[in-house]
């Protein structure tokens, strides 16, 4: 828990810079409103021995990275407050939850309040010391289009995605930060390295596929870019507690969220289909499981 937090710290800061520092703010309700509710919800199961675990703290920064720059503080509070209470308080706590409950918390509001999540862009800045000695930018671009929809409107720009000068979600928009999270929690194997290329490789087959066929017309390096897919790999797609533990089991879990992810990114009336692909796919994981531990044992009956 600590690597993965030590790891958002650069996507942290310059998303500060990009959008002002309301992100600190924004992060700073979510978390206290996390750990009230966390400790509340384990009362509720442990009773006087109830504690907060860390995991509560990185779900608070995950939750808080994939919001927009201008999301309300009180949408903000309300979905951390749901993702944590009913995507793992209700489970038992720490360990026992089936769902990301940060992602359960962003598809809540997701539903609730599509506004604040789907057409409110804020402009960033793109100047030293640009948000980091100010609240925000003060643009509240309603009709700035968001990278992903660039991208499919055939007009990507490549370098703003990598670098992360372009709207966005605050954590989502620099590739090359989030590439060098993945590498860092991998050098300290703190994440699955099986389930980031799983999903990388079935997010990227499908949508080479449709771009060649003509089905589609953004090119695959656009999709990968573009949206929270990057982060879903690196930080969701590997959260251990929602994820399968078997080898065969995590291909098939990131194959499953890749695949997800292009088919509603592009064929339902969401933009961005990774969020409800992870969340799908955490429901497979006992079924995976269950199935690939039925397949070894037969195969090692009948050798």
């Amino acid at each position: 828990m600590d690597r993965v937090l030590i790891s958002l710290i650069p996507i942290l800061l310059l998303a500060t810079f990009l959008f002002g520092f309301r992100t600190l703010i924004l992060l700073a309700v979510v978390c206290l409103t996390g750990l009230i509710t966390e400790y509340a919800a384990m009362r509720l199961v442990n009773g006087s021995k109830a504690k907060v675990s860390e995991s509560a703290l990185v779900s608070c920064f995950l939750f808080t990275l994939t919001l927009p720059p201008a999301t309300p503080y009180w949408v903000a509070a309300l979905g951390i407050a749901f993702g944590l209470f009913f995507g793992k308080g209700v489970f038992g706590g720490f360990g026992k939850n089936i769902f990301n409950p940060a992602l359960i918390g962003r598809c809540f509001i997701y539903i609730s309040f599509p506004a604040y999540l789907t057409v409110r862009w804020t402009e960033p800045f793109s100047r030293f010391p640009g948000g980091l000695i100010r609240y925000d930018s003060g643009v509240d671009a309603i009709t700035s289009a968001t990278p992903m929809v660039a991208a499919q409107g055939g007009s990507p720009d490549y370098l703003s995605l990598l670098s992360g000068l372009t709207a966005g979600s605050l954590g989502e928009t620099s590739a090359v930060l989030i590439l060098a999270a993945a590498i860092y929690l991998l050098v300290t194997r703190s994440a699955s390295w099986i389930i980031m290329l799983s999903t990388f490789g079935g997010f990227i087959s499908l949508s080479t596929i449709l771009y060649i066929t003509g089905v589609i017309q953004t090119d695959p390096l656009a999709a990968v870019l573009s949206g929270g897919i990057l982060f879903a790999v690196v930080f969701m797609a590997t959260d251990p507690v929602s994820a399968p533990g078997q080898l065969i089991s995590k291909i098939i879990y990131g194959a499953l969220i890749g695949i997800l992810s292009v088919a509603i990114r592009n064929f339902s009336l969401f933009t961005e289909g990774v969020m409800f692909a992870v969340l799908i796919a955490n429901a497979f994981v006992p079924l995976i499981d269950r199935q690939v531990k039925t397949l070894t044992a037969r195969k090692k009956v009948t050798a």
